[in-house]
């Protein structure tokens, strides 16, 4: 999970205010050391650590809890509203046709951003190209070509060349048809003149609406500084902040570019394509804090799900159809949204209990089940009951398991087999979903 120590450490707090049989002085005050303590190991800026941390305590101890709230919910808000102060407000990136320059110093994470910035777009519906204009690392171009026929999106690029001027302006033209074009930029090991002014030369030839400045979230607080640079050089319109996923120094890059008013438009939280996040300062608080944020599971989830295969097999499992091959279908789907650690850190409440050892043995249990289930016949997955003596063992030998691992998954199959019958059964129920779907959009046939 992203920030994850600061994570364990802000919810640890907040438990402390739900153990408590009232809440005083004295706590609130503990609560505030623990709060400041965990900022600081997180490398917020010590000096802001302890102006947000005065705040708190200040709104805690005077304000009163407006009409139906309890005192612990009222101080559970004011954590909540001052830790999304510290990382400044949302500004969302339109999704239209548009041209985008990526710049910043070097190994900074500028062309893997670039191919998951194309994806990301690319989910939205929007044709997408990328160009490779940068002159100077040898291996910018290869692994630009290489991230695009991954996600088999447009490329323009040269080789040999060493204009990155001409570059961009020959991408533009190439891809004048492209909705979406992501520039990557040179980079240096400092923001010296020259880099500024192929950056400003690049951006005017490309006609960039967004210049984006992507920063690797190991720098901690010298983010900052580096966003500062960059936005009076080129007048960056966003910053993407890069590998946030297990970096202790994460809490100081997305606070000292937010302290200088440089947007924070996404945030990389992974290795994969797919790992970039619109940046939300309410959901990502909300994460750290266990509450959840259901909103981006939702999201995720219609990125990751085939919508018609997803309606074709929600109406077999209401009709009471639930065969080995619809368990199969749920698994996939659930693994595509990616790792379940991530999921449960979007469901409120889970993600704080759940341990990361429950997490990975489930995870290792559902891969186990399909490669169980990949050895079946089709009549033995269509006919789970088939399965007995014999056949277990010729399943667990094809799929290279033990055969309790065989009768493991048979168990889970009829728990949720019977738990599904009963809620086809319960016509109360299924009439209250098939209301639901309809206001949703989705095609129901009652019959």
């Amino acid at each position: 999970m992203v920030l994850e120590k600061l994570g364990d450490s802000l919810r640890a707090a907040l438990r402390k205010i739900a153990g408590a049989s009232y809440v005083d002085e004295s706590l609130i005050k503990e609560i505030v050391r623990d709060i400041q303590r965990a900022l600081i190991q997180a490398d917020v800026n010590v000096q802001l650590a302890l102006a947000i941390t005065k705040q708190l305590q200040r709104r805690a101890l005077e304000e009163k809890p407006p009409a139906g709230m309890s005192p612990r919910e009222h101080v559970v808000r004011i954590i909540y509203e001052e830790l999304v102060k510290i990382l400044g407000s949302t500004r969302d990136v339109p999704i239209q046709k548009q041209r985008i320059l990526l710049v910043g110093l070097y190994g900074q994470g500028k062309t893997t951003t670039a191919g998951k910035l194309a994806k990301y777009f690319q989910k939205k519906g929007l044709s997408v190209g990328l160009v490779a204009a940068d002159v100077h690392r040898p291996a910018a171009y290869d692994q630009l070509k290489q991230l695009s026929e991954q996600i088999n999106a447009a490329f323009y690029g040269d080789s040999g060349a060493k204009d990155a001027v001409k570059i961009a302006k020959a991408g533009m033209k190439g891809l004048a048809e492209t909705d979406v074009v992501v520039v990557d930029s040179s980079g240096r090991h400092a923001l010296e003149p020259d880099l500024i002014a192929e950056i400003e030369a690049v951006a005017k030839a490309v006609g960039a609406d967004e210049r984006f400045l992507v920063i690797d979230a190991t720098v901690g607080q010298q983010a900052g500084p580096q966003a500062k640079a960059f936005h009076e050089a080129v007048g960056i319109t966003g910053v993407i902040v890069t590998k946030l996923d297990g970096t202790a120094k994460g809490g100081g890059a997305l606070s000292a570019v937010a302290e200088v008013k440089a947007p924070i438009v996404f945030i990389g939280v992974g290795e994969k394509i797919d790992d970039l996040e619109k940046f939300e300062p309410p959901r990502f608080i909300s994460r750290l804090l266990g509450m959840g944020d259901l909103e981006t599971l939702l999201e995720r989830a219609q990125d990751a799900i085939d919508a018609e295969r997803a309606e074709a097999l929600t109406k077999k499992i209401m009709a009471g159809k639930f065969t080995l091959h619809e368990m199969y279908e749920q698994i996939e789907m659930l693994t595509d949204m990616g790792p379940m650690r991530k999921l449960a850190s979007l469901i409120p409440g889970v993600g704080a209990k759940l341990k990361d050892s429950d997490m990975e043995s489930t995870q290792a249990r559902l891969r186990r089940f399909k490669i169980i289930m990949d050895s079946m016949t089709d009549k033995e997955m269509t006919e789970p009951k088939l399965v007995k003596s014999s056949r277990v063992q010729r399943i667990a030998r094809g799929a290279g398991v033990a055969p309790r691992d065989v009768k493991e998954l048979l168990r889970n199959y009829e728990m949720s087999r019977k738990a599904i019958k009963g809620f086809a059964g319960n016509r109360k129920m299924r009439k209250q979903l098939l209301q639901q779907l309809e206001a949703s959009g989705v095609d129901v046939d009652e019959g």
